[in-house]
């Protein structure tokens, strides 16, 4: 009974995190204190002017499924919002924004306002509906 022990405190741990891991990735998180923030990056670090009032920065890897999916869901989103600009970046080719800007894995896209301030961020594969209600929170 003892030699059992140690394996179900094991699978219990690993059960845990898995499900914190699960339910963490593909959720839109807000940015603490926007209004205040420095701008993320500047549009010569983007390679391309802001939108207008939401530019969608995708941080997304060559050998990563989910990225494909996310670029594909973002440029359907944006497809028919002038307003809204979505830049798909190589995380391999930037590590330098990478390593400063904290992004972990990929897919993830950051929400930036007009002035490029973080406003909000997704990491993993986010749903359509989380992504439309995020840029119809963003004035």
């Amino acid at each position: 009974m003892k030699s059992l022990l140690p394996l179900a405190i094991v699978l219990l741990l690993s059960a845990a995190f898995g499900f914190w891991f699960n339910a963490s990735r593909g959720r839109i998180k807000g940015a603490k204190s926007a209004h205040q923030a420095a701008p993320a990056l500047t549009e010569a670090e983007l390679g391309t002017s802001f939108g207008s009032r939401v530019t969608l920065l995708q941080f997304s890897s060559a050998f990563c499924s989910p990225c494909r999916a996310t670029r594909a869901l973002l440029a359907d989103v944006t497809a028919d919002m002038p307003d809204v600009v979505h830049v798909d970046m190589d995380a391999e080719s930037h590590l330098d924004l990478v390593n400063r800007l904290n992004i972990i894995s990929t897919p993830t896209t950051l929400i930036l306002n007009s002035r490029g301030v973080e406003v909000g961020r997704a990491i993993g594969a986010a749903k359509r509906s989380q992504v439309i209600d995020a840029l119809a929170a963003i004035a």
